[in-house]
């Protein structure tokens, strides 16, 4: 018997937290550190527990016949750097029947609050999120409010993050992922906003894996559920002793600097 949306959220998010690694990367702009062996780092991934890899379908497809794991995610979302003006539109490329067919366990959409081409990334995601419900799979939405429309209030200390977020669950996601807001403070308002889970992301590689483990924790005394993180973990020298250390502070409630000692 096919497993139904819950079973699937259960099992991707271990009690509503998760450790998920995109590597949609590749189809944006390459070469991209890490992805250039990508095998061996996905296997790394799954080695070493993460909850959930987000790959572009074909991508997505070569690794499910490899290795038969079932905690994919099909990001059907593109652009890339050369698009131009253009290179936030993020077209979508895959139905829900599709990423299921070949191997998906959930589906994953972008949305670009404040670009030209928001309406359509909108209808895009609605379209996705009424197809995954049909056939029991749960949705991320990667949602960043970072277009030249944006329009933040005054009194938003989010920085239109919790409006992002709020996006992705009137759109029927059932998992969003967000940039991190600063501090712990405006976090809890992005946290507060939605009662779906809160992923952050990691942000570009060259910070420091220590301060994101810092602000990880922050992310998760603050309500959020993990981290939806990709460069930082596929691009460094060994993904197996940082997926250990996010997992530590994700799911067994250790303090970063406890954690930033299985990096040496």
């Amino acid at each position: 018997m096919a497993e139904t949306l819950f079973e699937r959220l259960e099992r991707l998010l271990p009690g509503g937290r998760g450790v998920w690694i995109p590597m949609d990367h590749g189809i944006s702009n390459y070469p991209e550190k890490g992805l250039d062996r990508m095998d061996e780092v996905v296997d790394t991934c799954i080695q070493s527990g993460v909850d959930a890899i987000v790959l572009q379908k074909g991508a997505l497809t070569h690794h499910f016949e490899r290795t038969g794991w079932n905690g994919f995610v099909c990001h059907v979302s593109v652009s890339t750097i050369h698009a131009g003006d253009n290179s936030g539109d993020k077209v979508r490329v895959a139905s829900a029947k599709e990423c299921l067919f070949r191997g998906a366990s959930a589906c994953s959409a972008q949305v670009n609050l404040g670009d030209e081409a928001e309406p359509e990334m909108i209808a895009e995601m609605g379209e996705l999120t009424g197809e995954s419900i049909a056939l029991g799979m749960p949705v991320l939405g990667m949602m960043y409010p970072r277009g030249p429309n944006l329009k933040i209030a005054e009194d938003d200390s989010t920085g239109g993050v919790a409006h992002a977020a709020r996006v992705a669950w009137e759109l029927g996601c059932d998992v969003v992922k967000v940039p991190w807001t600063g501090d712990s403070e405006s976090f809890a308002k992005v946290c507060a906003s939605v009662p779906i889970p809160v992923l952050i992301a990691g942000g570009p590689l060259g910070a420091s894996f220590v301060d994101l483990l810092e602000i990880v924790e922050q992310s998760v005394a603050a309500g959020g559920a993990g981290v939806c993180m990709g460069r930082q973990v596929f691009g460094a020298e060994n993904p197996a002793n940082h997926i250990a250390a996010l997992r530590a502070v994700i799911h067994d409630g250790v303090s970063a600097s406890e954690a930033a000692e299985m990096l040496r």
